[in-house]
């Protein structure tokens, strides 16, 4: 048991650091690099930096997911395959974080509210067993994909800069999502899908303004 809260608490501490760290580099290439920048009105930029910070804030949620995931599995395929995926997470942080910087704007006030709440639910989840805990990543990234698509299409078209980003982080969301269901995740219940999503919804809402 204390082994358990210990490793709980090298987790949570590791994935704090990462979350909310200043990077200087991510180990893959910035989408954005080779996009020119854009002139855009003051609507159309504070509006991508809003979109930015949901996109921010979800990836600090999916980074303490899966490592609150990681924590309770016994399997070891599935915790380096949720290593994997956090380690891809971070590469998101920091190209949400570098072009809210570009958009002259920060991330959102709530991160770390919502970093203790993915991390619980992350271990909760796979305390379940393992096929849930794949299934609440697949759904979980099913709904990513969805915001991700709108976000894609509520951008300005001259925001192109940003629109690269998040169509490399909408293929990688899709990817862990697919890897998931062929490593055996269960469908999860209606009323899990439902509560995800009005979680979800909260956390974006909120996030857009703070």
């Amino acid at each position: 048991m204390i082994d358990i809260i210990d490793q709980i608490i090298i987790e949570f501490d590791k994935g704090l650091q990462s979350s909310f760290s200043n990077r200087e580099e991510s180990k893959r290439a910035y989408p954005g690099e080779l996009v020119a920048e854009t002139s855009m009105n003051e609507d159309e930029r504070n509006h991508s930096a809003g979109l930015m910070r949901v996109n921010h804030a979800g990836e600090v949620c999916a980074q303490a997911l899966y490592r609150g995931q990681s924590i309770a599995t016994q399997n070891k395929t599935l915790k380096e395959h949720l290593t994997k995926a956090a380690e891809e997470e971070e590469d998101h942080l920091y190209w949400c974080n570098k072009r809210l910087n570009e958009l002259q704007s920060n991330s959102s006030v709530l991160d770390p509210i919502w970093y203790g709440v993915s991390f619980s639910m992350g271990v909760l989840s796979g305390l379940a067993g393992d096929k849930w805990s794949l299934g609440f990543v697949e759904e979980t990234e099913k709904q990513v994909v969805k915001h991700l698509d709108s976000h894609l299409d509520a951008i300005s078209k001259n925001d192109k800069r940003s629109k690269k980003i998040i169509k490399q982080m909408r293929k990688d969301e899709d990817t862990h999502a697919e890897e998931a269901k062929e490593a055996g995740a269960s469908e999860l219940p209606q009323e899990v899908k439902k509560g995800m999503s009005l979680v979800a919804k909260v956390m974006t809402s909120t996030s857009y303004y703070i």
